[in-house]
């Protein structure tokens, strides 16, 4: 149990018989009349919907004890996507409805976080930027500016991103794991 005074993002919370909630953000409000009350943001663990949460200030909570761990990505073997914890060598089978977007990033040796609760796998979560390679743009044409500057590539993932007209086939790229956006090249 925690009070709501202590909420930080990231915490997981067991609310409405016994559904995770991770707190995304959260306010505590003192208005001039009446009582303190924290407002928040969270984020279903299993279904990824978000909701907004209000509490009384000192609401006790109860939160769940939720083990991340360091994992590197292995291999995919069929649907299942199979990561090794670093510290025992264990592999663990994950499905993709868990692995979810983070599939777009995934590359073998990569590392993650993987969120385990009472031995099951919750999310998993990369840095907030990875470096990966273009596997196929078209050439930019110069003077081109009717796509505001940008073009569709093919990363090494099998995922698409809009990159600069000047981003060329082979190149590393840094890609934000949140957006997906195109961040800049990679000096090598």
């Amino acid at each position: 149990m925690a009070s709501t005074n202590d909420l930080k993002n990231g915490m997981v919370l067991k609310l409405d018989g016994g559904q995770l909630w991770s707190v995304v953000e959260f306010q505590h409000v003192k208005p001039g009349k009446g009582p303190a009350f924290v407002r928040t943001k969270l984020k279903n663990v299993m279904s990824g919907k978000i909701v907004d949460k209000t509490f009384n200030a000192g609401t006790k909570v109860e939160t769940a004890t939720v083990d991340r761990r360091g994992m590197q990505f292995s291999y995919k073997d069929g649907e299942y996507f199979v990561f090794m914890d670093m510290e025992t060598y264990d592999q663990i089978h994950i499905t993709p409805e868990i692995v979810a977007e983070t599939a777009n990033y995934l590359l073998e040796g990569f590392e993650a976080t993987v969120a385990m609760y009472q031995g099951e796998a919750l999310f998993v979560e990369l840095p907030a930027a990875v470096e990966l390679t273009i596997e196929h743009t078209e050439p930019g044409v110069q003077g081109d500016r009717s796509t505001g500057g940008s073009k569709p590539a093919r990363l090494e993932t099998g995922y698409e991103v809009g990159v600069p007209l000047f981003i060329t086939t082979g190149e590393k790229i840094k890609v934000d794991t949140r957006s997906g956006e195109y961040l800049g090249r990679v000096n090598s």
